[in-house]
């Protein structure tokens, strides 16, 4: 009798138990849903911080629209000003020799600049970056390598005896690229260097002071409508870093560039054409020595070739003397 009492009770306590489970299980459910809720409200805060943050490291990923192997400039619409960080940089190289400007040369444009270098001295990355173009082109930049960076910047490396990378791969500022050479249309071992934003050439002496081996300053703002912006996009369908025309130029459409090209005045097609005379480096000559026999100053000879006062000219070279 006491037997069935026991196992009465049991029964009755497990059947409560039972029964009180399920709603245990829903009230759980009920308070865990506004906790996953919040979870999931933190979830896309913590992300949108990271594709921020991701944005803020690098800004390219807003300015190019994708990513080739093909052309060495790509001609892309850009904003009307962009800030270019230029902090954490390295020097491409430790020569503090230019021995070409940016800007207009025999007539055409010199879309980067010429530092002295010799065949095996080590090119090094400027920046943080992946490398897009790993190439050589016999009429043009020789052996040359091109980096995109993370801020934005695009770097091209001309006529190195031999590149040290391979395309897509990921490269830090001050990564070993290349080496000094004397290969493609080069008349000397230098280093080409050019930096490119969305395609524009820059003048790099704008970012860049090779003399004093360092940046200008921390950073560089683009703006479309500067006067030092370099050259209009159209133009990267028509010339290219130096008096050449690489085959890995994209242009874009002939009939945009044709209607927005700059028209060439009869005076400046006179003076780069007519007016314009040169003059080749034979060894041992001097600047003084080449203004006195061409009838000019060793100062006219260093402003209309763009060359600083203790510039030193090489053999071979060729200087523009009116």
């Amino acid at each position: 009798m006491q037997l069935k009492k026991v196992l009465k009770t049991f029964s009755i306590a497990a059947l409560f138990f039972a029964a009180a489970t399920p709603v245990c299980g829903q009230d759980l459910l009920a308070r865990q849903a506004p906790v996953d809720r919040k979870m999931k409200a933190l979830d896309t805060i913590a992300l949108r911080h990271i594709i921020d943050r991701e944005l803020a490291e690098n800004p390219s990923a807003m300015l190019y629209e994708e990513w080739s192997n093909k052309y060495a400039h790509q001609a892309s619409v850009l904003p009307d000003s962009f800030r270019i960080d230029l902090r954490h940089f390295a020097m491409p190289t430790s020569s503090r020799v230019i021995t070409s400007n940016y800007g207009r040369r025999w007539g055409r444009m010199h879309k980067g600049i010429d530092v002295k270098v010799y065949i095996g001295d080590t090119i090094r990355s400027a920046f943080d970056g992946k490398v897009r173009i790993v190439r050589y082109e016999a009429g043009g930049y020789g052996n040359f390598v091109v980096i995109r960076h993370n801020n934005g910047l695009e770097t091209i490396y001309g006529h190195m005896s031999k590149q040290l990378v391979r395309e897509n791969q990921q490269v830090r500022a001050g990564d070993p690229i290349g080496l000094g050479g004397n290969t493609g249309r080069s008349t000397g071992s230098h280093l080409h260097f050019e930096t490119r934003l969305g395609g524009i050439a820059l003048d790099p002496a704008l970012m860049f002071d090779f003399r004093n081996q360092d940046v200008t300053a921390d950073f560089y703002t683009y703006r479309s409508k500067s006067k030092n912006r370099g050259v209009a996009v159209n133009d990267i369908a028509s010339t290219s870093s130096e008096e050449f025309e690489p085959a890995e130029v994209e242009g874009l459409a002939p009939t945009n560039t044709k209607a927005k090209s700059a028209p060439v005045t009869k005076k400046s097609s006179k003076n780069s054409r007519d007016n314009a005379r040169f003059h080749k480096v034979a060894k041992g000559e001097t600047l003084y020595s080449i203004a006195k026999r061409r009838g000019t100053t060793v100062e006219k000879l260093s402003k209309i070739n763009r060359l600083g006062k203790k510039a030193k000219i090489r053999p071979g070279q060729i200087i523009r003397f009116s």
